[in-house]
């Protein structure tokens, strides 16, 4: 089959090679995989800022979505023709995940990653693939929604709340989307006017460009009446202390990624004085992708594709993401 090998850390280095077919042993299926999308992290892995000692080569990306073709002996939970979604944190099946699971059990590193024709994965380790979503739209799912998901439900979401969502990227137009299900009113950040009207084209209540108004969480009590956002969906990492103030009191900061940096300064009194939440998200377990998903049925939502592109351009696909061009979700069809 074909697979694509990160042969250092590097765009550069990606290159198209030829891997055996996964055998499938018991309880196991093998996914032909239809399309797979990338986040964040396959970027920091790549450029090495995550994961340094991973060992090379390896398979890149974690997000696939594709057709059963073969089943293990003693398989029950799907069958040939099934279209499924591998998870992301093998073994999260409910609840919180183990230390183990979560470094050693993530898919696209240090497991295998999707960026290939076929994985084989336990049957436990798969949901179903919405119905009304194609293969490109399902993949985009694993990391990028349900991490947008969780931090909605953890941070108990309700209608009339206001969420404060950084970025158009793939987890933070979920956030928008599900947040706008709930009947929430979101306040949107970006650095791009563009970006920020077809962000309240799909809904946004509220746009603030970032660079033009570089206290922006000023804005956001402003427009709050003073109140402040009750969820805060926070992607960039090193704007927490801006998040803090911009957060209502008894209010709820989900951390879910560092796209602007690894080190944020916060004042203490920041979180003690208001009785502020904040709590680390790492996507989610299995229980909380069906959640998801039969909401996603239920309401017709459909993800943003931002593009598409071959398996023999995954480069062109990393830079894009490299260049935060994007609009959603960069796809890669297999």
């Amino acid at each position: 089959m074909r697979a694509v090998e990160a042969r250092d850390f590097s765009i550069e280095s990606l290159t198209l090679a030829q891997r055996p077919v996964p055998e499938v042993r018991r309880g196991e299926i093998l996914v032909k995989i239809g399309a797979a999308s990338l986040n964040y992290r396959d970027l920091a892995i790549l450029a090495q800022k995550y994961m340094p000692k991973l060992k090379l080569p390896y398979v890149p990306a974690s997000d696939c979505c594709g057709e059963v073709v073969e089943v293990g002996e003693g398989v029950s939970r799907f069958r040939e023709g099934d279209r499924v979604v591998p998870l992301y944190t093998q073994g999260w099946h409910d609840g919180r995940p183990t230390l183990q699971q979560r470094t050693t059990r993530t898919l696209g590193a240090p497991l295998s990653g999707v960026l290939q024709e076929y994985i084989a994965v336990p049957e436990e380790e798969a949901v179903a693939a919405p119905a009304n979503l194609s293969d490109a739209e399902a993949a985009t799912l694993p990391i990028a929604a349900l991490t947008a998901w969780t931090t909605l439900q953890e941070g108990g979401i309700k209608s009339g709340d206001v969420v404060l969502v950084q970025g158009t990227g793939g987890v933070a137009l979920f956030a928008l989307q599900f947040a706008k299900l709930a009947g929430a009113r979101v306040i949107l950040l970006s650095s791009s006017d563009d970006k920020l009207a077809r962000a309240k084209k799909m809904g946004a209540d509220v746009g603030i460009n970032y660079r033009g108004t570089p206290d922006w969480q000023d804005a956001v009590k402003d427009v709050t009446g003073g109140r402040g956002a009750d969820i805060v969906v926070e992607t960039a990492g090193s704007t927490l202390s801006k998040s803090l103030a911009a957060v209502t009191f008894g209010g709820f900061i989900g951390v879910i990624g560092f796209v602007a940096g690894h080190q944020a300064e916060i004042s203490v009194r920041s979180l003690i004085g208001p009785m502020i939440r904040v709590q680390g998200i790492a996507v989610g377990s299995r229980t909380g992708f069906e959640a998801m998903n039969r909401a996603i049925v239920a309401h017709g939502l459909k993800p943003v594709v931002d593009s598409t592109f071959e398996l023999g351009h995954v480069a062109d696909a990393f830079r894009r993401l490299e260049h935060g061009q994007h609009f959603g979700k960069i796809v890669v069809s297999i």
